[in-house]
């Protein structure tokens, strides 16, 4: 998941719903946790200030990309600040505190000007890369600048830069100076940042959190191959052994300086990353104490989920948050285009089985709407397509595709990521639902690295391969309407290739609703309109919700400091320590 695919929720629900389905909490499991259930949703666990050892990962999937400008996945993120520095960061704290924006690179937060079109920003002095030279506003000024205006050397990121930056065309490598004529950001002097928005964005300091503000200088940039050695910013750096599919290891950056440094603890000295072991693999090594952290952050597959929840010695060692991500099926309309049949395909779905598909529980909460819970201006007691027991409206659904002129059924590919068991399984209890009014799926798996660059986010091949529907998820990159789904059901976010935006809708209701948000300076107001929205997009047909997940997670004895972060939807990695001889 994106994303990065990246929660702002509340978490104390979790606690209390998974306790009352396996009969209380144990005792026994992690060291200083006493036997309490999901604790490391709201407290730290196993505070230590230890450092040294090696920090182990393993995940399934890939990188979408290693370079700081070209990744939108969550977990991807988290674990690239070990070497990416930002302008800002969210609170490194756990519970509602972990909401809150502090300086990273930057001195300070932000200084806009009345109408929040003009935002000021200064970084700190004497900060160093791997090699010991500087870090400039320039640099930083540069990275954003290649990360967003590239002539499409990179598709992967983000791109709230480009849409509100007061920036005309520009391409960083054309011409033999990257940065003439790019006049949105303008750098005074060494140390200052001044952004120029086209239109009032008062929710634009989350927008500097993200990691394609980390610095880049131009010299180092090697476009396409700068991620196959990222120049280092943060507390660790490339060991010079990178295999793209298989690891990624890091070492200690001798040049970065803790004391310039709120985020990041650095406690291990390594922090080596296994790539492409497989999810149940990964599961029975993390339990066994052969890793650490599944980087993942996503919780445990559905076989060792079975057996965790069976096991009462193991509670104290377990956390079940809600991730604040939503977990749902694109309908692409320009595949099925008529509003009546994607209406047909909500109707007939069978969500009790898709929940089910997701761990039931402990998994999350069937959703019926866009926004999550916790999002101002979601509505989830909202359903336009109620069904009894969540079981789908078979009547309903023939009612549609009559009115859409396909009574007899019609046919269509489901996309779904091969890495992720719970998205195959979602796939393949919604094809046996739409099997019941004559809808026939036909599901294919692709690869998660490359799934919305070069398949369900590629317009040629969803239209060559007839991709009508495609498997999802997605969490907020700031907690607001805006930061969660604008990227999702705006049609300005629509791309050729990398389209997160994958069901392709471009309604000009909902594309006028999200530009008046941007204007709208009240709290209130805003999340007003990001009700109507959440409405909108339920009427168009084009998301259909599943769940709003939860994670279970398990914690070793030996890791430290472990507790989860909404900003990221899982553990927050830069605290994480080892306790090993």
């Amino acid at each position: 998941m994106r994303k990065r695919t990246l929660g702002f929720v509340a978490l104390g629900a979790a606690a209390s719903l998974f306790l009352s389905a396996c009969g209380g909490a144990a005792t026994g499991g992690g060291s200083d946790s006493a036997g309490t259930f999901d604790l490391g949703s709201t407290e730290i666990t196993n505070p230590s200030d230890k450092t040294g050892g090696t920090l182990r990962y393993a995940i399934e999937m890939d990188f979408d990309s290693t370079d700081p400008g070209n990744t939108y996945y969550g977990w991807s993120w988290n674990f690239q600040r070990y070497y990416a520095r930002t302008l800002l960061a969210f609170n490194p704290e756990p519970g509602d505190a972990a909401n809150e924006l502090i300086p990273d690179l930057a001195v300070d937060l932000p200084e806009p000007s009345d109408d929040f079109k003009t935002w000021t920003i200064e970084i700190q002095q004497g900060l160093k890369y791997e090699d010991g030279s500087e870090i400039t506003a320039e640099d930083i000024k540069y990275a954003i600048a290649r990360a967003n205006f590239n002539g499409g050397t990179f598709t992967q990121g983000p791109q709230y830069f480009k849409t509100h930056l007061d920036q005309d065309d520009h391409n960083v490598y054309e011409g033999d100076d990257p940065l003439a004529g790019f006049d949105s950001i303008e750098t005074p002097d060494d140390y200052t940042l001044v952004f120029h928005l086209k239109d009032s964005f008062s929710e634009f300091p989350n927008v500097l959190t993200q990691v394609q503000t980390a610095p880049v200088p131009i010299e180092a940039d090697r476009g396409e191959l700068y991620q196959e050695n990222v120049l280092s910013s943060g507390p660790y750096k490339f060991d010079g052994s990178y295999e793209p599919g298989k690891k990624l290891h890091l070492e200690r950056n001798e040049h970065w300086d803790g004391d310039t440094d709120p985020v990041r603890a650095a406690l291990p000295d390594r922090v080596e990353l296994e790539i492409g072991v497989n999810q149940d693999e990964i599961d029975q090594r993390l339990v066994s104490g052969e890793i650490d952290v599944d980087a993942r952050g996503s919780g445990v597959g559905p076989a060792m989920m079975s057996q965790l929840l069976d096991d009462q010695s193991v509670q104290g060692n377990l956390d079940n948050p809600f991730s604040g991500a939503l977990r749902y099926v694109n309908i692409h309309t320009p595949i099925i285009e008529d509003v009546s049949c994607r209406q047909a395909i909500m109707y007939a779905a069978d969500r009790d089985s898709m929940w089910r598909a997701w761990g039931g529980e402990p998994g999350g909460d069937i959703a019926t709407n866009l926004l999550p819970p916790a999002i101002p201006g979601s509505n989830p007691d909202s359903d336009l397509y109620p069904s009894e027991d969540d079981k789908g409206d078979l009547e309903k659904a023939q009612e549609k595709l009559d009115e859409c002129g396909e009574s007899d059924g019609f046919s269509t590919t489901l996309a779904v990521r091969a890495e992720s068991a719970n998205d195959v399984q979602t796939a393949e209890a919604l094809k046996e639902a739409l099997a019941r009014v004559n809808i026939d799926v036909t599901i294919e798996s692709f690869p998660a690295a490359d799934f919305f660059g070069q398949y369900a986010g590629s317009q040629d091949y969803v239209r060559e391969n007839d991709i009508g529907l495609s498997v999802s998820g997605w969490g907020p990159d700031w907690p607001s309407g805006y930061g969660f789904a604008s990227k999702i059901t705006h049609g300005d976010a629509i791309m050729e290739t990398g389209n997160f935006n994958t069901a392709e809708l471009d309604d000009p209701e909902i594309n006028g609703l999200w530009d008046r948000a941007l204007l709208t300076e009240d709290p209130e107001e805003r999340a007003d309109l990001y009700k109507q929205i959440d409405t909108l997009v339920m009427e168009n047909a084009a998301i259909l919700p599943v769940v709003f997940d939860k994670a279970l997670i398990y914690r070793s004895d030996e890791l430290t400091n472990a507790f989860y972060q909404p900003a990221y939807m899982m553990y927050d990695f830069m605290p994480l320590g080892v306790d090993r001889d």
